[in-house]
């Protein structure tokens, strides 16, 4: 990023083009920055939720960690996630091709 170009040999136009293009790029870097600050702050605080929630004895039992339904056998069977190894429902997992095992939705986010 620290080096500088070298326009004197553009025309106005096209040192104006590159302008524009080197600000979109940044602008583009900036809100990419935001959205991935935004996804780990929600990472974070799904995390700090999840581990509260494991303290309560046998919630993960009874209850999906994510989204706190209860399972049923046949209805809303618990799976339990490779990552984070929490307990979780059909609405909040994913199935891995590649690992052959199930990812909770946060953990997919993660990954």
């Amino acid at each position: 990023m620290g080096r500088k170009l070298d326009l004197s040999g553009l025309t106005d136009s096209e040192a104006e083009h590159v302008l524009q293009v080197v600000q979109r790029d940044m602008r583009l870097r900036k809100k990419e920055e935001e959205r991935l600050s935004e996804l780990k702050q929600e990472l974070d605080e799904e995390g700090s939720r999840c581990l509260l929630l494991s303290r309560q004895s046998c919630f993960n039992q009874r209850c999906c960690i994510r989204c706190c339904s209860p399972f049923t056998f046949l209805l809303n069977p618990k799976r339990q996630c490779r990552d984070c190894h929490y307990n979780v429902c059909k609405a909040c997992r994913v199935y891995n091709k590649q690992d052959k095992a199930w990812l909770c939705s946060a953990c997919q986010k993660s990954r």
